[in-house]
C-alpha cells in the first residue's frame, strides 16, 4: 500500500510518472463493512491531485522499480540472492557486513552500514540492539483468492461476528488478510481447511465464489505481528531504520511508508557527512531523534485500533457488531474523513527530499 507520503517522495525525485506506469490500483476513498453496514473512513481527494490516492502495487513491481532507477546511479550495486550473516567490527566500530551468496562467503566493508532488513533483522540482532515491546494482540494469516475484474468493491476491512478479513485489490486476485488473536494460528490449523473457508466467507461474502482457491493450509501464510521499537537505533558505524528499528502492525498498511520516511531522513542527515568522511555517532543518532516521535505516534494509533476495534471483535466482546463511536463519527462527517486520510496518507512529520541533485 503506497501512501501519498511515498508518492510525494517519488514526485520530488522526478520519478512519479514512471512509477505509476507500473501495474497498480488506486484508492481515493477507504471504508469497510461491519456486518451488513458499510462505513466510509477516509477520503484522500483533499490532498494535491498528484498524490491524492493510495497506490496498491505488488511488492515485486515496487522493488523492481526502485532497483531499476537506482542502477542509473554510478555508486549503486545490488547483490541478488545474498544474505547477511553478521557484522564486521574494527576498532570499536561496525565496519561492514559478512554475508553468503552463490559464490560463497563474502565480506563487505563500509563507512556506514544501514540495517533495513525488516522485523526479523539480522543486523540489529548481530549489533545487540535492545527493543521494547509496544504490544500486539493479533496475528494475520495471508492468502489469495481469484477476483472477478468486473467486480468493483474498494472496501478494505470486512468485519463479521468474531472474524475480520482485509481484502486488497490486486487486479485479477484479492490479497487477503485474516486477522486472528495472538498465537491462535496453531489451534486454527488443526481444523480442516473447510472450517477456515467458512470463517472467511462469514466476514467477506464477496469471496465465496472463489474461496475454494484456498486449497489447503499450504496456501495460508502466517504473519506474526510485532509492534516494537529499539531503545537505540545506532552504534558507531551502524544505523537501523524501518522495521529493523521499529516493527509496525499491519493496521493501516503504514509500515513501508514509515520506513521510506526514515530512509529520506537518513539521506538528508548523512549524505553530505558521508561524502566528507565518516558519519559521527551524533549524526547517526540524529535520525532516531527526528523519527522517534512519528514512530511513537503511529504505533500508538495502531495499538488503539488493535485494542479498541479489532480485539473486541475477535474475542466476541462485540457480538452485536455495533460500530464503534469513533468510526460512526467518521462515517457521518465527510470533513473528518479528509482529516483522517491526511493523517493516514501523509503520516506524522512527513519528510522532503533535500538532495541538491534532486
Amino acid at each position: 500500500t503506497v501512501h501519498p507520503s511515498t508518492l510525494r517522495i517519488m514526485d520530488e525525485l522526478g520519478l512519479l510518472d514512471d512509477f505509476l506506469k507500473r501495474p497498480h490500483q488506486r484508492l481515493q476513498k477507504i471504508g469497510g463493512w461491519f456486518g451488513d453496514k458499510h462505513v466510509q473512513l477516509g477520503d484522500f481527494r483533499g490532498l494535491p491531485p498528484r498524490y491524492n490516492f493510495i497506490a496498491l502495487m505488488p511488492q515485486w513491481e515496487f522493488l523492481d522499480f526502485l532497483a531499476s532507477q537506482a542502477r542509473t546511479l554510478p555508486a549503486f550495486t545490488l547483490r541478488m540472492n545474498a544474505v547477511v550473516t553478521g557484522l564486521v567490527e574494527s576498532d570499536g566500530r561496525v565496519a561492514g557486513v559478512r554475508g553468503l551468496d552463490a559464490a560463497g562467503e563474502f565480506e563487505l566493508r563500509a563507512d556506514c552500514t544501514i540495517g533495513c532488513d525488516g522485523r526479523s533483522s539480522t543486523v540489529r540482532a548481530a549489533a545487540g540492539l535492545q527493543s521494547e515491546d509496544v504490544g500486539a494482540p493479533i496475528d494475520v494469516l495471508w492468502f489469495r483468492v481469484t477476483r472477478d475484474p468486473a467486480e468493483i468493491d474498494t472496501s478494505l476491512a470486512r468485519i463479521g461476528p468474531g472474524h475480520i478479513v482485509v481484502t486488497i485489490d490486486r487486479g485479477d486476485y484479492w490479497q487477503c488478510a485474516f486477522v486472528i488473536p495472538k498465537g491462535g494460528a496453531e489451534a486454527l490449523r488443526r481444523q480442516p481447511i473447510e472450517v477456515f473457508r467458512t470463517q472467511v466467507v462469514s466476514a467477506a461474502p464477496l469471496l465465496e465464489a472463489h474461496v475454494g482457491d484456498i486449497g489447503s493450509w499450504d496456501d495460508v501464510k502466517l504473519l506474526t505481528v510485532t509492534v516494537d521499537r529499539l531503545l537505540r537505533w545506532s552504534k558507531p558505524g551502524l544505523l537501523c531504520i524501518g522495521d529493523a528499528a521499529h516493527a509496525m502492525s499491519p493496521v493501516g498498511g503504514v509500515g513501508i511508508n514509515l520506513a521510506i520516511q526514515d530512509a529520506v531522513a537518513t539521506a538528508n542527515a548523512l549524505a553530505v557527512r558521508l561524502r566528507e568522511g565518516r558519519a559521527s555517532d551524533e549524526a547517526l543518532d540524529s535520525v532516531r531523534r527526528r523519527r522517534l516521535w512519528p514512530t511513537k505516534a503511529t504505533q500508538a494509533l495502531q495499538v488503539a485500533i488493535q485494542n479498541n476495534v479489532l480485539a473486541p471483535v475477535l474475542t466476541g466482546a462485540n457480538d452485536e457488531l455495533a460500530v464503534p463511536l469513533p468510526i460512526r463519527v467518521l462515517n457521518a462527517v465527510p470533513a473528518l474523513q479528509r482529516v483522517f486520510a491526511r493523517v493516514l496518507g501523509m503520516g506524522f512529520r512527513s519528510e522532503h527530499v533535500e538532495s541538491p541533485a534532486a
